[in-house]
Formats: C-alpha cells, sequence, structure tokens
C-alpha cells in the first residue's frame, strides 16, 4: 500500500488521458483507491464540484478527504507522498527540469491539438490543427524519446506516465488525421506496447478501438457528428 494508508478517492472518467496519468501513477506505487466515474456530460456530481470548485474538471485525486486537482500534480503528489516504491520522477534536477519540459509540451501541443482536431465538426477539422498533431507526435518521439526504451531512459517513469495517454488515443488521432503510426512514428508504437506489457498500464486504459467508438458516441450527442 505504501507508506501513507489514509483513503484515497479518484474522480475520473475512463476515456480522459488526464485521469490515465493518475490511475497509472497510483498503480504503479501500488496505492489502494476507490474509483468514481463523473457523468461530465450533463450530471458532475457535488464531491467533484466540492473538491474542484475552480475548474470543475477531471481528475481529481482525494487523499484523506483532501483534494489534489490537475494531473500533472497529482502524478508528483502521488510521488512525493508514497516513496515505498521507485521514484517517477528522476533524481537529477537537470533531469527533472527536462521531463518537465516535455510533460508541458504534452500538454500545449499535442493534446491541445488533439482537443482541437478531435472535437470539431465533420469536414471542419482545422487541417493546420492536424499538421500540428502528428508534428508535435513526431517531434516528442524525435526528440524526447529518441532510441531509448523509455522516456526516462532504461525505466519507466514520470514523463512515460505523462505520455501514458497516447496508447489509447493514438488510434484515434490516426484516423482523425489520416496517418500511420507505426510507419511515420515506429519508435513511439514500440514504446507503447513495451508501456501495455506492464500490468499498471493494462490495467488502466481503455482499448483504443472502444475509445475511438466512444468519441464518435460523444460526439453525436454534442452535435458534432
Amino acid at each position: 500500500m505504501g507508506e501513507a494508508s489514509e483513503e484515497v478517492i479518484l474522480l475520473d472518467f475512463w476515456t480522459s488521458m488526464y485521469g490515465m496519468r493518475a490511475r497509472v501513477a497510483l498503480e504503479e506505487k501500488e496505492i489502494k483507491y476507490e474509483h468514481k466515474q463523473e457523468d461530465l456530460i450533463g450530471n458532475k456530481s457535488e464531491l467533484l464540484l466540492r473538491m474542484n470548485p475552480i475548474h470543475k474538471t477531471i481528475p481529481v485525486l482525494i487523499h484523506d478527504g483532501k483534494p489534489v486537482c490537475e494531473s500533472l500534480i497529482a502524478v508528483e503528489y502521488i510521488d512525493e507522498v508514497w516513496k515505498g516504491k521507485a521514484s517517477l520522477l528522476p533524481s537529477d534536477p537537470y533531469e527533472r527540469a527536462q521531463a518537465r519540459f516535455w510533460a508541458d509540451f504534452l500538454d500545449k501541443k499535442v493534446y491541445e491539438y488533439g482537443r482541437q482536431v478531435t472535437w470539431s465538426r465533420k469536414g471542419e477539422e482545422p487541417e493546420a490543427a492536424k499538421i500540428g498533431l502528428t508534428n508535435s507526435i513526431k517531434t516528442l518521439e524525435e526528440e524526447a524519446l529518441g532510441d531509448k526504451l523509455y522516456f526516462g531512459g532504461e525505466k519507466f517513469g514520470y514523463l512515460d506516465v505523462v505520455v501514458i495517454g497516447l496508447c489509447s488515443w493514438l488510434h484515434t488521432y490516426e484516423i482523425i488525421c489520416n496517418f500511420n503510426a507505426a510507419t511515420e512514428c515506429p519508435k513511439l508504437v514500440a514504446w507503447a506496447k513495451r508501456c501495455m506489457e506492464r500490468d499498471s498500464v493494462s490495467k488502466s486504459l481503455p482499448e483504443p478501438k472502444k475509445l475511438y467508438e466512444a468519441i464518435l458516441g460523444f460526439k453525436k450527442v454534442f452535435g458534432l457528428d
């Protein structure tokens, strides 16, 4: 269970790439937690609104009744509080800074472009965002991963946890942007396969085709099909 034994709750939604980070981090640290799925379309829970009154978004990690919001902050919190397992963040200050730089790049570039292309109306997907998304994914592969087994080197760590949502979302991005990840980003695809061999990842991430089908359903609900 780790050093802390208080109640741990994760407010989440199963398709959320941000929630996937917190799930995998908790599993890596072998933390027992209660996983509560939120209804983000029409009925956010009173608990979510109370625990994250500023943004009213998931994921929210609740530890001993106290909320930790924003996924990157939650992953670092999990790493700092539960020290029984190996640290996720690098011990070297420069390497930590680099990991945080690429985490910021992922959210501001890859996932922001991904949001734009995923939730645009059919036939109106912004071409610039499609190009931005595929180029950002390639940059992440070339500059952050390179020839390493994992983003941090030989061991699965913080940046792998942060990027992990791509394992599930890459299939959706391939269809929307009409690109082949295995051909254009082979190192990233190989990394994703290595990650999926870990129990912490395989039990925490949704199947890519199931996620894509769910996205199509949500687009219909929002009138974006």
